[in-house]
């Protein structure tokens, strides 16, 4: 066997794996034939609508030109589509054949995929027109659960989260408007990342609800997933609902992140222990990581849930394709057409009632959101078996939305990731969330859990690959600034430093040269650093951030005495403006420089 075709044996379908292969000379077309051999192998034809022919992959693949990896960052890898997205040449049908034509031109998504070098596969799987969290509710086969056939894929985007964790392909696209890009990835242990609302064009998507709608990508890891977030993430003049958004970089995440979870008396599992207990696994996983856990009062935001489905929401799903399904509901699935047919008898009223309601909601919960850096979710509260689900369709579907009804409604950005096995076998996720433009800060942290111990991508065998994060570094236009006390990460005042537009850098300690004292008289308990004589002081852990430019005066001049800038000298060579204190105001303070730093002694205390 020569050393190709022993790579090629070998190969994953994760895109450094790929790129790394194609850089050693195996070609793409080998590894599309290993694409089509997988799907043959696998045998599931519930997962393909439409699949390319292999001369039309070869196609793609001779019109990539040589390997060039910096100019097509996707470069040969292959992936899939949700069939509510136009892909040119390829029929869209939503799931519905009546519905079905053919288009002449790529979505954005679409376009920008290609134009990065990713080869489409073919048009995949899912709830008739994007409704439902189940992935039954479709005229073709039910795609099957890829760890568990016994069980239902999740929806709406099923054949995309199906291929995905089967490794037929290195990603695929799906849609989340209700959860449809993180239940199906929980179910089949993959990661599914929901971005910001309009961080990626929905121009060329069959529209569920067109104002909450989001293109979701499932991935087998979450860099690969971050990698096509990026290329993706731009404006669009053609999608009204589009926006200009700064996702930030994939990095080692803050060392003590806030992270919000659901009380205890909130938390709900519909009787799935093996769900219950996953879960809290996964709180002392981050607790062991160095994570403050806070738990959060949950019932505005399921009552939040509550509304997607019922009144304006509904009426918005009716909108979306009301001139086919006044003609052709007899051709819809039927839990499908009853599900949005209520839409018909809602008024303007019912609209704006809906509107006022979320509006009172969203006014009740910016205060909890806001009081954590993200909140930690279980992606789905239970796996459901076929029968169950065909048994109750819309109990079942229901349940699903738990964690997820909400997200798009408050504008939060999301990514399901799984973190371990239950005890059963079954795959178990959770879903970090943030608010808007934070997709890159829950990302860091999914990479982060993703590499766990015995995890494997999907339904494959293939270990997760080792993930290094690389360190933030400043921007054009930023300032960097070192923080002491109240405003690290996890302390009551870091939610100012980030409303000013700070990133966490990098966590460092200072040269042995400083102490650290408690300022007396603090409305926030803080400390104060300051600098003593060469080789009499301690080295004081501390944590350096970045400030827009235009930020940093702003932000400085809201510093109350005794608390000023100055140069600060750390042990990574580097000396960037900080918090120091004047000496004069720390003469009779407490000296607490043996503790190492402000976080240390207030866990002290906390114990």
């Amino acid at each position: 066997m020569g050393q190709k075709e022993s790579i090629l044996r070998e190969l994953t379908l994760d895109i450094a794996s790929l790129h790394e292969a194609y850089s050693s000379g195996v070609p793409v077309e080998k590894v599309l034939d290993q694409v089509v051999e997988r799907l043959e192998e696998i045998s599931d034809p519930g997962i393909f609508i439409y699949r390319a022919s292999r001369s039309a992959l070869c196609e793609a693949a001779a019109a990539l030109g040589s390997f060039d990896p910096e100019s097509k960052p996707l470069w040969g890898i292959p992936f899939a589509v949700k069939d509510n997205i136009d892909v040119a040449g390829m029929p869209t049908t939503a799931a519905c054949t009546e519905f079905s034509y053919l288009p002449s031109s790529d979505a954005t998504v679409v376009r920008l995929l290609k134009d990065a070098g990713a080869i489409v596969v073919g048009k995949t799987n899912l709830d008739q027109f994007a409704t439902g969290l189940v992935g039954v509710r479709t005229p073709y086969p039910i795609p099957k659960n890829a760890v568990d056939h016994s069980l239902i894929p999740g929806g709406s985007s099923s054949g995309s989260a199906v291929a995905t964790s089967h490794g037929i392909v290195s990603f695929a696209l799906g849609t989340d408007t209700a959860g449809s890009g993180r239940v199906p990835a929980g179910l089949n242990n993959i990661v599914g990342l929901k971005p910001t609302v309009g961080a990626v064009s929905t121009a060329g998507v069959v529209p569920a609800c067109r104002s909450l709608d989001c293109v979701s990508i499932f991935a087998l890891t979450v860099p690969d997933a971050f990698t096509v977030l990026e290329v993706v993430a731009q404006p669009d003049e053609a999608d009204s609902y589009s926006r200009a958004c700064e996702l930030g970089k994939l990095s080692k995440p803050a060392p003590s992140l806030r992270i919000g979870v659901p009380r205890a008396a909130d938390l709900r599992f519909d009787d799935d222990v093996f769900m219950q207990s996953g879960f809290e696994q996964s709180r002392e996983t981050l607790a062991g990581m160095g994570h403050t856990i806070v738990e959060l009062p949950f019932h505005d935001f399921f009552a939040t849930a509550d509304l997607l489905y019922e009144g304006a929401w509904v009426a918005e799903r009716y909108a979306a394709i009301h001139d086919f399904i006044e003609s052709n509901e007899k051709d819809m699935h039927p839990v499908t057409a009853a599900i949005i047919s209520a839409g018909k008898s809602l008024s303007a009223v019912d609209a704006f009632r809906g509107a006022y309601a979320l509006q009172g909601l969203k006014a009740k919960l910016a205060p909890i959101i806001d009081s954590v850096d993200m909140i930690c979710v279980p992606t789905a509260p239970r796996h459901f078996t076929l029968d169950e689900v065909l048994a109750d369709p819309l109990r079942t579907n229901t349940t699903l939305g738990t964690y997820t009804n909400f997200v798009n409604l408050l504008d939060l950005c999301g990514i399901a990731v799984p973190v371990a096995q239950r005890s059963d076998g079954l795959p178990m996720s959770v879903t970090l969330l943030a608010r808007a433009g934070g997709d890159a800060v829950v990302a860091s942290l999914a990479a982060d859990l993703h590499q766990q111990p015995g995890l494997l991508l999907g339904a494959t065998r293939w270990p997760v690959p080792r993930f290094t994060a690389p360190a933030q570094v400043v921007g054009p236009g930023e300032i960097e600034l070192v923080v002491v006390g109240a405003h690290l990460s996890g302390m009551p005042l870091n939610a100012d430093l980030v409303a000013a537009g700070g990133r966490f850098l990098r966590a460092v300690s200072t040269t042995p040269d400083y102490r650290l004292c408690v300022l007396p008289d603090q409305p926030v308990a803080k400390p104060g650093l300051v600098r003593v004589d060469k080789g009499t002081g301690t080295s004081i852990a501390v944590e350096v951030w970045s400030l827009p430019e235009e930020q940093f005066g702003r932000f400085v001049d809201s510093i109350p005495s005794p608390l000023g800038i100055g140069t600060i000298l750390l042990t990574d060579g580097s000396s960037p403006k900080g918090f120091l204190v004047e000496s004069v105001a720390i003469q009779e303070a407490p000296d607490i420089s043996q503790f190492g730093g402000w976080r240390n002694y207030v866990n002290q205390l906390s114990s």
